[in-house]
């Protein structure tokens, strides 16, 4: 979601990003099939999408370690090498729109869990985009 969101605003060439996991049932996988089709319904396509583990490597490449919840955040400070955790954050610290913390799980739930998710989602990752831009990422102020 965060891709297709930084494409219209001219910072898609300059972010660098990926999606991974902190435990590994499902590496090489697909996004649940509903999470792909609540997300299509919105423009998001996932299907290229395929699932990683997390990776100390990671630690180092990336600038920011964005978590779904609290246990997912546990998981990586678990793992986070010393003097890089200020890299770890809740996603949901960038949303403005809701007041939740966390991102629900929805894989138990029906399809309003997946609604939700995405409405979780796209106002932290406006937040996101808010925050690259203050920064002056693609010459925003």
């Amino acid at each position: 979601m965060l891709r297709a969101k930084l494409e219209p605003v001219g910072l898609a060439d300059l972010v660098e990003l990926d999606s991974a996991g902190t435990h590994g049932y499902h590496i090489g996988r697909a996004p649940d099939a509903r999470s792909q089709r609540h997300a299509l319904a919105r423009g998001y396509d996932l299907c290229a999408q395929r699932a990683r583990q997390v990776m100390a490597q990671d630690f180092a490449r990336f600038d920011l370690l964005l978590a779904m919840d609290r246990d997912n955040l546990a998981a990586l400070r678990a793992i986070c090498p010393p003097g890089r955790e200020d890299k770890l954050r809740l996603l949901m610290s960038f949303a403005s729109r809701h007041a939740a913390d966390e991102v629900p799980d929805p894989y138990y739930g029906e399809g309003d869990g997946f609604e939700r998710v995405l409405d979780y989602v796209e106002d932290a990752c406006d937040g996101v985009i808010a925050m690259l831009r203050a920064q002056g990422l693609g010459g925003a102020t």
